[in-house]
């Protein structure tokens, strides 16, 4: 579970309601016109289901999943870019066709597809092709995904904005009770409260989570069809490992580096720990 996803909804929500406090509110006054939640919410919800086709709905339950949940891989980088040194190892050993029995034991299909096609002899041009039309592919449907909150997010506050205005238009028509002003004009103002804090607390903070999740998962498989055409070139797995390494952030590298040659580390790292 990504934590920081649930922090910020929970904290970003909690904040609301202690500066509601803090004025001399209560938190139980944003629920004073549950038609405001409804008209915002709701409203938003179906203006950016215009845009999408029907099949796309039942997506709305996984989108919100993977957003809290975090990405579907959970592969280390490290603990990969070992692997494809391993398999380079074996592979300038023994040949790529050495490789067919350890490629059904890798757990990731992306990764599996690759070396597969390295095994079966594609040229490394066709292999590179494949590979990054299944990454565009990839972007392109995370990227639904990401444009549906997105536009919920522009909805939001304009949803609020007409909810505000049908509330003015209300208490127009009620001029001669004035007893009654005071609660029409904050229930049509809580319209545009609603809708701007929907926005950005619900819609586009997801919508940037799951970009962010998108963007990681694009690189984890760049990285490994770097690894992929490294292996089919026959390059040194000292030199595969250094190559995707590179990919990872300096921090990262430095940690992995502290281990001396275990898990992942370095070539120069383990190199220093072997003199």
């Amino acid at each position: 579970m990504d934590l920081a996803t649930i922090i910020g909804l929970v904290g970003g929500i909690a904040l609301v309601f202690i500066v509601l406090i803090v004025e001399g509110g209560s938190p139980m006054e944003l629920f004073a016109a549950p038609q405001a939640i409804l008209l915002t919410i709701g409203g938003a919800l179906l203006a950016t289901v215009i845009s999408y086709p029907m099949k796309s709905l039942g997506l709305i339950p996984k989108w919100l999943m993977l957003a809290i949940m975090g990405s579907k891989e959970k592969e280390s980088p490290a603990e990969t870019i070992n692997l494809l040194s391993q398999l380079a190892d074996k592979a300038r050993r023994e040949g790529l066709l050495a490789l067919e029995e350890e490629s059904k034991k890798i757990p990731n299909e992306f990764l599996k597809k690759g070396v597969m096609m390295v095994v079966d002899g594609v040229d490394p041009s066709q292999v590179r092709a494949i590979m990054e039309i299944d990454i565009r592919h990839m972007e392109e449907r995370h990227g639904q995904g990401i444009n549906f909150f997105a536009a919920a997010g522009g909805y939001g506050p304009t949803m609020g904005i007409i909810g505000t205005v049908m509330g003015l238009i209300s208490v127009l028509q009620k001029l001669d009770d004035p007893s009654t002003l005071g609660h029409s004009i904050s229930a049509a103002f809580l319209a545009t409260l609603w809708g701007i804090f929907s926005a950005n607390i619900i819609w586009l903070p997801i919508a940037g989570k799951l970009r962010y999740n998108s963007d990681e998962e694009v690189a984890f498989r760049r990285l490994m069809l770097e690894g992929i055409l490294s292996l089919q070139a026959g390059e040194n797995p000292r030199i595969v490992k250094e190559k995707l390494f590179a990919f990872l952030p300096p921090k990262m590298r430095q940690e992995e580096g502290k281990e001396g040659g275990g898990k992942g580390a370095p070539a120069k790292a383990k190199a220093k720990a072997e003199a």
